[in-house]
């Protein structure tokens, strides 16, 4: 019989020997590693998912949502006296030149926007509840109308068009 340390083919593992009180050298395994063998992998998956949700509200995140700046451009305004204009706005609400809302495309309705006037800084909120301005107007770089009043909070009437950058509130 060879020795531990001898050299071997490695083709046949040296075998135990009973009389000298020799272990087997070769190692063999079972399979069976009871439930956490098939559930372990399962299981750690399970408890790292729920510590994250549970440590998710406690993180400090900045709110991206109030300080994305999502357009830059001109911004016009239209009045009920405009030709054209409809007596209902794209989401069915009665057209009213005297409220703080806005026509804009690819913003769902109601959503509200802070409008600031890049020229003097002044800023007013306002509701999408309408669509537009006219495409051939946005190939040109507007990209929303507000009311008669909103635009009149943050500039001149009589500029008819300004600078503006939009942000999400």
């Amino acid at each position: 019989m060879k020795e531990w340390g001898a050299k071997s083919t490695g083709l046949n593992p040296p075998k135990a020997d009973k009389a000298a009180g020799l272990p087997n050298p070769v190692k063999t395994y079972s399979f069976k590693r009871g439930i956490g063998f098939l559930f372990g992998g399962f299981m750690k998956k399970i408890a790292l998912i729920l510590v994250i949700s549970l440590l998710m509200p406690l993180i400090p995140a900045q709110d991206v949502a109030s300080s994305a700046i999502i357009y830059k451009g001109i911004a016009s305004w239209y009045s009920e006296n405009d030709p054209g204009i409809l007596k209902t706005t794209a989401n069915m609400e009665i057209f009213d030149d005297s409220s703080l809302t806005c026509a804009m495309w690819d913003v769902p309705f109601n959503t509200n926007l802070m409008v600031t006037n890049l020229e003097n800084g002044k800023s007013i909120l306002v509701r999408v509840n309408d669509r537009g301005p006219a495409k051939r107007l946005v190939q040109k770089g507007r990209i929303i109308d507000l009311t008669q009043h909103a635009f009149s909070q943050i500039a001149d009437l009589t500029q008819g068009l300004i600078k503006v950058k939009i942000e999400i509130i």
